[in-house]
């Protein structure tokens, strides 16, 4: 591997450990405060700083969507993946949140056929039905458990497999830093509303009410390893490739399950470590069907 590129899977690696470090400052905040509101401050904090930024790099004209309904879209599925996502950080461990999130690319596989037109190959639909096996096993023993919040991280795949089409039908649609504040901007209108809702539905777990400072400023920790995670990714993808970068993804999975033991003393139990290793499976057959599929259209 050159040194470029080993630089970038290096950055790739280091941008996906972030993630679950903001994942675990999210779970810290059980109890303390709405997780809705949790999710409404982060992409509101998120919006604002990207908004700035945007405003001095590329002026007025870059808060111009070309398609805006499709921006909306995008807000839309990061807010419902991210509303989901919250919810479950308060309610279970973090590896198996995240393990059962990881089925977003068999999701988004199968979504991809009937979204995008594409045809869906053999191999991939072994990948699907292989991911969803995986979050059967997870699944069946919290549900008995927590019950149907424990679907909540499935919620989470789905928001994120919308994100990844819409992703695909906006390229091109504008600068990596305007896609980035119209979804963050996009995710903070929905949450919003959503966290009111939550507030006014008078559950205990999603009332408002002033937050203490260290809720705000753990918010901001969580904003800034996002933004930086994304930054890191986006410098790893555009070094060392996107099927190189790819497989890295699954660091977050292994970085949340030992900050979960440190932190919280949560070590997955064996049906968590069965099925996320049965999804990293599917994960690693749709990595490996994409890379033959682009080494066939390249000869």
């Amino acid at each position: 591997m050159a040194g470029g590129e080993r630089t970038g899977l290096l950055a790739a690696i280091a941008g996906f450990a972030l993630f679950s470090v903001g994942d675990t400052v999210t779970k810290s905040m059980a109890g303390a405060w709405s997780p809705l509101a949790v999710a409404a401050l982060r992409f509101c904090m998120g919006a604002t700083i990207l908004g700035a930024v945007l405003a001095m790099r590329e002026g007025r004209q870059a808060f111009r969507p070309e398609n805006p309904w499709l921006q909306v879209a995008r807000g839309s599925a990061l807010g419902f993946a991210t509303l989901c996502f919250f919810s479950a950080l308060f309610i279970m461990p973090l590896s198996t949140a995240i393990s059962i999130a990881f089925m977003a690319p068999a999701i988004t596989a199968l979504l991809s056929g009937p979204l995008l037109g594409e045809k869906v190959r053999p191999l991939t639909w072994l990948a699907i039905v292989t991911a969803f096996a995986g979050g059967l096993v997870i699944l069946q023993p919290n549900v008995l458990v927590l019950g149907w919040g424990a679907l909540l991280p499935l919620g989470t795949a789905l928001g994120m497999s919308l994100l990844v089409i819409s992703n695909r039908a906006a390229a091109g649609q504008g600068s990596m830093l305007s896609m980035q504040f119209f979804v963050a901007a996009g995710a903070a209108a929905m949450l919003i509303p959503a966290s009111l809702i939550g507030h006014a539905s008078g559950l205990e777990m999603l009332q408002i009410g002033m937050p203490d400072w260290s809720v705000v400023a753990r918010c901001m920790l969580v904003t800034v390893t996002g933004t930086l995670g994304h930054a890191l990714i986006y410098y790893g993808t555009t070094h060392a490739g996107a099927a190189t970068v790819a497989p890295a993804t699954y660091v977050q999975l292994i970085t949340a399950s030992l900050l979960g033991w440190l932190a919280f003393d949560n070590l997955p139990d064996l049906p968590t470590m069965a099925g996320a290793l049965i999804i990293v499976a599917a994960g690693l057959i749709l990595w490996w069907d994409g890379r033959q599929l682009a080494s066939t259209r390249q000869r």
